[in-house]
């Protein structure tokens, strides 16, 4: 018994930084298939965001936090290759 607590305390201790840091898949591309970080900022405005604050690079995801440009906050993660939303979080 005490072997399998033991076994299920180290999976959960191994599994808990991939389980923190799981966000969309984006993309399977490599990264020279990805826009560059420049022109997918360049898009920003004309995709409704403003007031970037963050713009990082997640897995295989661009993720912005911002605003839009009806001032509710942004978390958005978009698709490298093609610049689509894959999924997002306004307001709150």
């Amino acid at each position: 018994m005490r072997r399998i607590v033991r076994n299920l305390a180290a999976l959960v201790v191994l599994a808990a930084p991939a389980l923190a840091q799981a966000g969309p898949s984006c993309t399977n591309q490599p990264r020279e298939n990805w826009i560059t970080e420049d022109a997918m900022k360049a898009k920003l405005p004309a995709l409704g965001y403003d007031k970037i604050k963050t713009f990082k690079v997640t897995g295989s995801c661009y993720e912005i936090y911002g605003y839009t440009k009806d001032g509710q906050k942004a978390e958005v993660y978009f698709n490298p290759v093609s610049g689509d939303i894959v999924k997002s979080y306004i307001g709150g």
